[in-house]
């Protein structure tokens, strides 16, 4: 993948900006999950023109809802509408029974789905399946019996998505992105078949489902107006052909032109053009992110999840990304990658920060901090790539995460907690802007290389390189001298941080006994530990206190950093040679096994805080003022909707899918 869903570990941070007592920022807790606001500042200096189109772009964003919950599980959408149908029309009076359904359901919003968003582990309700039942009869709601073996067996589909070892990972995922009965080698061998191999190849099964027709060969259905997901796509099509009046450029124009014929007929020569306007597309302060994007939730890494971002630029704070996107030839010159995997001239680079206007699909209700796009490799090597950080979520979660007690806990000292409560932010964002801007855009594939070399550890592995691209350059003088960081102490905050998450504290995300299978939990993990591993001088340790619990220690920052610079160079030959050996080698020693008694004893720790180890977020509310012609005259937003209150909203207002299964 060339663009990261990099997700924050918002408990992890406690970060220095003034705290807003007037604006809530907490929502609703439940289970190991936090719901958030976010604001959007700088809505209401935005032109009617703007703000017109940045409402159409919402709707259009909206609409593809149902099509998150579908490719996430062929039962989603039935067993989500039974939910909300006996939550509306409760038999009983409110009591215990009604109390685990609301749970229940509150995790299924989160969730898009019965799976958990970030273990891909089946969560099972606290009521019963005879309870569930009798209630549905009692509310006069006919009872799906297809959906209760999967609600209620733990052994019926019990994980979204399988990256386990040895295992056919298709037929043991329970993601709709394969048919009933597709292997995983029947998969690969029709996209081995179809693979174009032409200089401007299309992204073959980006927007499509593999299934056995009646004599047991594979065929495909693209996701396309008319075809799988019709209904949808055609409220998505409506609302983009109402913002495209409202465009700020002739690109932008362009931009929502392809993205309406892609929609209609689901060719791909026409997603390729859509990206190529998208990437040139860099005068619009509105910009958007609509459709089948990221692939981290196909098994095989092919085809893409509906996700939606709606945002505009953020004037004041993008200069620190422009100083980098203008760095970028800089940045690939002086990386300790072997020569011939550089990039001889870095095209296209653009970055911004942004203010995120609405978020949908598989940025919703959790949602990335950063992207980077397009994925196509060709199209970043002849046209470049854009990078944005999310201004006014870090924000978000940052404000939540104040006073929790979490760096107190965990990190060894009081001297590397007032480093990081000084640097912290300010690194936090660089991390990121490099991560997307230039991590992600850095490097070359060797020709004859394919996008699919790595498989299924393709995601983890590329999270890697930008984190270590990332990481390395964050120690570089060259980031004092360009203004970027104040000093050359500063780095060391987020190295702290990163090797603490990397080795220890994302363990909190991980149930006992449980492998680490989420793709940017694994890259955390090889980054860390293989540099924990190769630093042979005492670099780096972990020591144990009297009371027995243990703490990372840097002794020698440079240290770690030449041993980061190693790692880079390794990763980046992984990835231009597609050399899968040794990259599944590389994930299954560092990445996905725990250490059970450090696993024990950093859960218990973090027990005690009563913290959510999860963020996500509802989104604010545009309602447009219309003239007696029926023309906005104005926008506006509101931030007083609950939780609860907009998922049922969602479901009313933009369930365009019928129960396909």
């Amino acid at each position: 993948m060339k663009k990261t869903v990099f997700l924050i570990l918002a408990t992890l941070c406690l970060m220095s900006c003034h705290k807003e007592q007037e604006f809530m920022y907490t929502v609703d807790k439940f289970y190991d999950l936090e719901i958030l606001r976010y604001q959007v500042p700088g809505f209401d200096e935005l032109t009617l023109q703007q703000k017109t189109l940045i409402y159409y772009l919402n709707e259009a964003a909206l609409q593809g809802r149902d099509i998150l919950y579908d490719q996430n599980g062929r039962y989603n959408l039935r067993i989500r509408r039974t939910l909300e149908a006996l939550y509306t029309r409760y038999p009983y009076a409110k009591d215990e029974q009604f109390e685990r359904l609301e749970k229940y359901l509150k995790r299924v919003w989160f969730a898009n789905g019965i799976h958990h968003h970030y273990s891909e582990d089946k969560f099972l309700p606290e009521f019963t399946q005879d309870w569930f039942v009798t209630a549905l009869a009692d509310a006069r709601i006919p009872v799906d019996s297809a959906i209760l073996p999967v609600m209620f067996d733990p052994d019926v589909m019990p994980k979204r998505m399988t990256q386990q070892d040895g295992v056919d990972l298709v037929a043991n995922s329970a993601g709709n992105y394969y048919g009933e009965g597709v292997t995983q080698a029947q998969a690969q061998a029709w996209y081995e078949q179809h693979k174009d191999t032409s200089a401007a190849p299309k992204w073959i099964g980006l927007n499509s489902q593999l299934i056995l027709d009646e004599t047991g060969h594979i065929q495909e259905r693209v996701y396309r107006v008319g075809g799988l997901y019709g209904p949808a796509l055609e409220k998505v099509v409506f609302y983009l052909e109402k913002a495209l009046p409202f465009a700020e450029t002739s690109e932008q124009r362009k931009v929502i032109e392809r993205m309406i014929a892609f929609n209609r007929t689901g060719d791909l020569d026409i997603f390729n053009q859509y990206c190529i306007a998208w990437v040139n597309d860099v005068n619009s302060q509105v910009d958007f992110v609509n459709g089948f994007t990221e692939t981290y939730c196909d098994p095989l890494g092919i085809t893409g999840t509906w996700e939606s971002l709606v945002n505009f630029k953020d004037m004041q704070a993008t200069r620190r990304t422009q100083i980098i996107s203008d760095n970028a030839q800089w940045f690939e010159n002086h990386s300790t990658t072997n020569p011939k995997y550089k990039k001889p001239e870095v095209k296209g680079v653009s970055a911004k920060v942004i203010t995120a206007a609405i978020l949908a699909g598989d940025c919703y209700p959790a949602t990335p901090i950063g992207i980077n796009l397009p994925n196509a490799n060709w199209i970043r090597k002849e046209y470049g790539s854009k990078s944005v950080t999310i201004d006014n979520i870090v924000h978000a979660y940052n404000e939540a995460a104040k006073g929790n007690g979490f760096n107190e806990e965990f990190m060894v000292d009081a001297n590397i907690r007032r480093l990081y409560n000084k640097y912290g932010a300010v690194c936090g964002d660089l991390h990121t802007d490099l991560h997307e801007c230039v991590g992600h855009g850095s490097g070359l594939l060797m020709p004859g290389v394919s996008k699919d070399a790595l498989k299924e550890h393709a995601s983890t592995i590329e999270e890697t390189r930008a984190d270590l691209f990332a990481l390395y350059f964050l120690g570089d003088h060259k980031l004092v001298e360009l203004g970027l960081l104040p000093n050359d102490e500063a780095y060391k905050a987020c190295y702290y941080q990163q090797m603490m998450n990397g080795l220890m504290t994302q363990l909190v995300r991980i149930e006992p006994g449980k492998d680490i299978e989420e793709a940017h939990m694994r890259n955390r993990q090889l980054i860390a530990a293989w540099v924990f591993d190769h630093c042979q001088n005492g670099e780096m340790e972990i020591i144990q206190r009297k009371d027995g619990r243990h703490f990372l220690q840097i002794n020698d920052y440079e240290g770690v950093r030449r041993v980061i610079g190693d790692m880079l160079a390794l990763i980046q030959q992984v990835t231009s040679e597609g050399d899968y050996d040794t990259a599944k080698q590389l994930v299954e020693q560092y990445a996905v096994k725990v250490n059970p008694e450090l696993h024990q004893e950093i859960l218990a720790r973090y027990t005690k805080l009563h913290l959510a180890p999860y963020k996500g977020f509802v989104n604010p509310v545009y309602t447009a003022q219309m003239d007696e012609k029926g023309r906005i005259v104005n926008v506006t937003v509101d931030y007083t909707e609950g939780y609860i209150d907009q998922h049922l909203r969602y479901s009313r207002d933009y369930s365009n899918l019928p129960d396909i299964n």
